[in-house]
Order: C-alpha cells, then sequence, then structure tokens
C-alpha cells in the first residue's frame, strides 16, 4: 500500500489543505508533503494522529479499498415504474441509498405526467435529451426544450409533464437519493 497516495486522496476528500491537516495533527506542512510523496514514513503514533484528524480508524486506513462500478451499461438499469405507465422512470446506477446522488432516466409519453413530488430535502437537476416538457414548480410553469435543464431545490412540490407531440425523454439527478416513483 502506498501511504501517501492514500493520506493525500483522504486529505483531499476532506477538503484539506497540507498545512490545514499538518497543523490540526501537529505536524509541519512539510512532513505532510514528504508523506504524501513517499519520502518518509510516520511512525504509528504520528499517523494515528493523522487519520484521527480525517476521521477515520486505523483499521480503515490500513483496509483494501473495495473496487467500486464506474461503468454502468443498459443492462445494469432497473426500471422503477410500471410498464403500463406513460411514465417510464429507469435507475441508471443502482444502489443510490448508498450515494450521494440518484440520476434517473425519466421517458414520457406524449401527455405523460409524473406523479407529483412532495417538498424533501435536497437539490434536483434536469437535462431533456428529447421532446418538450413542462416543469411544475408549485404553481409556476416552465417550458424546457431539447437540449435544455433545469436546477432547483427540492423544497417546492414539483412534477414535469409532455407537452409535446412525441416521447420526451430526460436525464434526471436527485441529490441526497430521494426520488418518489
Amino acid at each position: 500500500m502506498k501511504i501517501g497516495e492514500r493520506l493525500k486522496r483522504l486529505r483531499m476528500a476532506n477538503s484539506l489543505t497540507q498545512e490545514e491537516l499538518a497543523s490540526r495533527a501537529d505536524l509541519t506542512k512539510g512532513f505532510i508533503s514528504q508523506l504524501e510523496n513517499d519520502a518518509t514514513s510516520p511512525s504509528i503514533a504520528t499517523l494515528k494522529d493523522i487519520v484521527d484528524v480525517l476521521g477515520i480508524s486505523m483499521q480503515e486506513f490500513f483496509s483494501e479499498e473495495v473496487d467500486q462500478d464506474i461503468v454502468f451499461g443498459k443492462d445494469a438499469r432497473v426500471q422503477a415504474t410500471d410498464d403500463g405507465d406513460n411514465v417510464k422512470v429507469e435507475l441508471l446506477v443502482p444502489g443510490a441509498q448508498n450515494r450521494e446522488m440518484d440520476p434517473v432516466l425519466v421517458t414520457l409519453d406524449p401527455g405523460g405526467e409524473m406523479d407529483e413530488q412532495p417538498i424533501h430535502e435536497g437539490e434536483e437537476f434536469g437535462f431533456v435529451i428529447s421532446g418538450k416538457v413542462q416543469l411544475r414548480l408549485d404553481d409556476k410553469l416552465y417550458t424546457v426544450d431539447k437540449g435544455e435543464c433545469f436546477y432547483f431545490s427540492s423544497d417546492r412540490k414539483h412534477t414535469v409533464k409532455n407537452v409535446g407531440k412525441s416521447a420526451a425523454k430526460l436525464l434526471w439527478v436527485v441529490t441526497p437519493p430521494t426520488f418518489y416513483y
């Protein structure tokens, strides 16, 4: 295991500079730099101080990282709505409940409308791949054409409706994963 790579990745994941990490662990910026470049090795006590600042245990630091799936093909998609609906929602990345966001592909037949999504925490982003939809936020309506996108805080009632003559497809991303189907 390359300790330096692991330290740097964890430091950056915690949004810390080398100087901030050094200060919190009572070390010097130069020493942190040397560690990250594998130019020196820390004592166990020093490493313990560093991982404490990073909010993990020594066991977590040394555990082997599990390879995560990065690419998801069509066969990984999960259909979250019934085939009989004029709205089809496909989960693009399985296991969104363990992730920070939930990307879905929404297909709306002409006239199709999603159920109104209740107010919840988070943010939402949608990109219209094809067709034309009407986004309703509370009582305000927005028309969104192919190639356009929308972004809003989820603290408003919202839904989309296909107002075009052909099927509409949207890439929709919700964070945190709270999509209602």
